[in-house]
């Protein structure tokens, strides 16, 4: 009898739990009512067919919030909040362009989390604004060919550890066998290796050089230009030595196989910016039967004037005797607006005086992307 009981009860246990699930199931509330409709608005930033910019965070218990933007020249506006503890501030003065931003909230600066696309290198620095006009800019997205950016691993066999390269590929790269040239760019001392594709856009201002033949096609390749992530690891003459060796017999080697692209000193160049600069200027003077192109933007180490080249390019009063007729183009270029033009006006005088040639750029800009979107424009319409 006792058994008995205890099926029955087991059973109607059993039956009990089967009613509620299935109460549940019949009572189930979730749907997907909604998820059909596109979303046509953004919260921040929100830029309108007028160009009106609408900035948007929401901080209730914030006492003031500001919206700083520029990454040198910097603007700033106060934001208002509303009932539900939302701040926002609408612009009606930005012209087309590639803008840096932040929030300062209370003193403290908060990035705008609505916003995926941020400005970083070896940290994060705010959020990216992108402005479109009527007509896209040379650094913005136009409707021509493009080109593609490949990702690949290398070993840098004198650090003895695994980096990356970003290589940009020229639109028609399979469909034509040539060799093409190739472009070694270096970026600064706060950045990654990156940093010239995202900020620099290099796959954008190529893609529109090309379509209007103002450029010929070529590769770029971007290397990781630090030993220890600081500006000194990668510019003092050890750093210098380390990245030396792993460009030539670590990243050329490798970019020589894996594409097919020329293979003499016609064929290639060296440039960056900032402690990029320094290295490409270094590095393609220490190795002029390597390269024909060389250029530097905003180099802080070639603008301080206690800088003695002879340290950094052995044998430099013979090498600079030759750097006439073994490089085509030295290029040397910096802001007006940059706390390093002094120096580099002194720079250039210094290459005056030893009978150096080359050409020199300016602009009215601070230590910013705009300045070397600008740059690497101009020298890669003279390369190759």
């Amino acid at each position: 009898m006792m058994s008995i009981k205890i099926i029955l009860t087991g059973f109607l246990l059993m039956f009990s739990l089967f009613a509620a699930k299935a109460q549940a199931i019949v009572g189930n509330n979730f749907s997907t009512d909604g998820w059909w409709r596109p979303n046509t608005t953004t919260f921040s930033p929100q830029v309108d067919k007028d160009g009106i910019v609408t900035f948007r965070l929401k901080a209730p218990h914030a006492k003031v919030v500001l919206v700083e933007l520029g990454d040198w020249d910097i603007q700033e506006w106060r934001m208002t909040k509303d009932e539900t503890g939302v701040w926002s501030v609408a612009v009606d003065s930005l012209q087309p362009g590639i803008y840096q931003y932040s929030f300062k909230v209370d003193g403290l600066t908060v990035l705008d989390i609505e916003n995926p696309r941020v400005k970083h290198g070896t940290s994060l620095y705010g959020n990216i604004l992108e402005v479109r006009g009527e007509s896209p800019l040379f650094d913005q997205a136009q409707d021509v060919a493009h080109g593609e950016v490949r990702i690949l691993r290398y070993r840098a066999t004198t650090l003895q550890r695994s980096k990356m390269v970003y290589v940009y590929v020229p639109p028609g790269y399979e469909e034509d066998g040539q060799a093409f040239p190739v472009l070694y760019l270096r970026h600064g001392g706060g950045d990654d290796e990156g940093s010239w594709t995202r900020d620099g856009r290099v796959a954008d201002v190529l893609d529109n050089l090309l379509a209007q033949h103002k450029a010929k096609p070529m590769l770029v390749v971007m290397t990781n230009g630090h030993t220890d992530g600081t500006w000194a690891g990668g510019s003092s003459k050890e750093g210098m030595e380390i990245l030396e060796h792993e460009l030539l017999y670590d990243v050329i080697p490798l970019v020589e196989e894996r594409f097919h692209v020329m293979k003499s000193k016609e064929g290639r160049a060296i440039a960056g910016l900032s402690m990029g600069g320094g290295q490409a200027f270094v590095i393609g003077l220490r190795n002029m039967d390597k390269f024909n192109y060389i250029g530097q933007f905003s180099s802080g180490l070639l603008s301080d004037e206690k800088l003695k080249l002879a340290d950094y390019i052995p044998d430099w009063e013979r090498k600079k005797r030759e750097i006439n007729e073994e490089v085509k183009i030295l290029w040397t270029s910096c802001g007006t607006k940059d706390p390093r033009y002094q120096g580099h006006l002194i720079f250039l005088k210094a290459l005056d005086k030893q009978g150096i040639t080359y050409q020199s750029d300016e602009a009215p800009a601070g230590h910013e992307w705009a300045f070397w979107r600008e740059q690497f424009a101009k020298f890669t319409t003279h390369l190759f």
